[in-house]
């Protein structure tokens, strides 16, 4: 009997390597989405339709525009970009007020929430504000048959690659919402294999 809880406390944790726990509230509420490669912006230029238009932004994080050459946008907010372009148009157009949508989010790679191992569809996430664990998961399509979900974790790259556990299983199969917790812009969401 005793060998047999060694076996089950030693397979609890992969590694023996033990983590916090996530903490529940850590979202801010001064966050600013922050534009990256593959966002698609549509810029309005009041009283000038013909300067106004959809454009992407490329993989080098510019973009181009009628009276607007090789803008850099990414890193920046959309009313940082808006105030760029007038900045740009006002040498053709008297007193340009500019409005900046992002249409399409992917954001900068440092703010995207990646998951990886065994999720269902592992991929990466464009961060949205107040975005939750639970969040995540449903975009991921939960986990598969064989992931070990009480033994997930979340790098914390804001938090200089803090690590810290997260017990999937429970808030998924369990439907325990006291396991659900915040997400930060830039996290890693790591589910490992079952050993068993």
């Amino acid at each position: 009997m005793a060998a047999g809880s060694v076996m089950l406390s030693g397979c609890s944790v992969l590694g023996g390597a033990s983590y916090p726990p996530a903490p529940v509230n850590a979202a801010t509420d001064e966050y600013s989405y922050i534009i990256g490669a593959g966002d698609n912006l549509s810029i309005q230029v009041w009283r000038n339709p013909e300067l106004s238009m959809s454009v992407p932004v490329r993989p080098d994080g510019k973009i181009a525009a009628p009276l607007v050459d090789e803008m850099i946008v990414q890193g920046k907010t959309s009313v940082q970009v808006a105030r760029d372009v007038e900045k740009q148009l006002s040498k053709y157009v008297r007193d340009p007020v500019v409005t900046v949508i992002v249409t399409n989010f992917v954001g900068p790679y440092s703010e995207q929430i990646r998951v990886v191992g065994e999720a269902a569809r592992p991929q990466f996430l464009a961060y949205k504000q107040k975005m939750t664990l639970l969040d995540v998961m449903i975009a991921v399509g939960g986990l598969t048959d064989f992931a070990s979900g009480n033994s997930a974790t979340i790098l914390r790259t804001a938090e200089g690659n803090k690590q810290y556990s997260v017990r999937l299983k429970d808030l998924i199969k369990r439907g325990d919402v006291s396991a659900n917790v915040d997400m930060r812009p830039g996290d890693i969401l790591i589910i490992p294999q079952s050993l068993f």
